[in-house]
């Protein structure tokens, strides 16, 4: 296990923003994604990190990206320190295994969401209303019940708060009638090639968000990818509907949040070292048991 990084600190080069978990650098015309191994819950940074967190979360996303270019073209450019240019390389105590050199890409402001089962907002919304960003869905269904076919389920991206959830005439309405259209195919023909290799290894991807974005006219798979942060893991021995799932991602932290009911306001408490470490090994065994090796 390495140190915990809670910041990346690079004098001499340009920090362009700083997001709950990640750290993204100018590499002139590309750019540099340093994953710490700051958590975040319910919308707050905590003050304890998880070990490892920031090193699954690259090596995982790496695994994808290398996974899904049949289907895709990305923004991944390489993982290795040595391919990285100057100065970065003198920061490989940082970014080793952490981070990765990416194309610059104009993001589109979607959160691109599939979702092959019903859990988290979309188990709350069909509830009330048996729809899932408006698409209707059988009646009778329950929590964690798989859906007859997996569906597109967008939502804004917000730089505060929770992300909204939006219907497909609102990202025509905010993209365009085309690309809107290619945005909920490659995100269902992706999930699909991802949840079908998964399967196979006994993990059920419940739902996952994706980014894209344009280098020049081309679409690209961006930011993270099928990753415990932006998606829902379930281990499939366990899976049984009719109610929340055992999962391999941060819901430990939040029961733990939950039991000591905390407020929700800042500032967010500090984790006491079992759940930390508790928390980190559900990571790295989504990332075990989805590339079948050890971080």
């Amino acid at each position: 296990m390495k140190p915990i990084l809670l910041e990346s600190n690079l004098p001499g080069v340009e920090r362009c923003a700083r997001g709950k978990v990640r750290d993204v650098y100018s590499a002139g015309d590309k750019l540099l994604i340093v994953a710490t191994d700051r958590i975040s819950a319910f919308d707050y940074i905590l003050a304890t990190g998880i070990p490892d967190k920031g090193r699954v979360l690259t090596q995982l996303s790496v695994f994808w990206f290398d996974f899904l270019k049949r289907i895709t073209a990305t923004h991944f450019l390489s993982a290795d320190c040595g391919d990285y240019p100057a100065p970065l390389g003198q920061f490989r105590d940082q970014l080793e295994g952490r981070s990765m050199l990416v194309k610059r890409a104009r993001m589109i402001e979607v959160e691109c969401v599939a979702r092959g089962y019903l859990a988290g907002s979309g188990w709350k919304e069909y509830r009330e209303s048996g729809t899932v960003c408006g698409i209707r869905l059988p009646a009778g269904l329950q929590e964690s019940n798989k859906l007859p076919q997996p569906i597109f389920t967008p939502s804004t991206k917000a730089q505060t708060g929770h992300d909204e959830n939006v219907s497909f005439e609102a990202v025509e309405a905010l993209v365009g009638q085309d690309l809107a259209g290619r945005l909920r195919d490659l995100t269902l023909a992706i999930y699909g090639h991802a949840a079908d290799y998964a399967a196979a290894r006994g993990v059920i991807i419940a739902d996952t968000k994706f980014e894209f974005g344009f280098v020049g006219d081309q679409l690209v798979l961006a930011d993270e990818v099928l990753t415990p942060d932006s998606s829902r893991f379930w281990p499939a021995e366990t899976w049984h509907p009719g109610g929340p799932q055992p999962s391999y991602d941060k819901q430990y932290v939040r029961d733990y949040l939950e039991s000591i009911h905390w407020n929700k306001q800042p500032p967010a408490p500090a984790l006491p070292a079992e759940v930390a470490e508790r928390t980190a090994e559900k990571y790295k065994a989504a990332y075990r048991a989805l590339t079948g090796k050890a971080l």
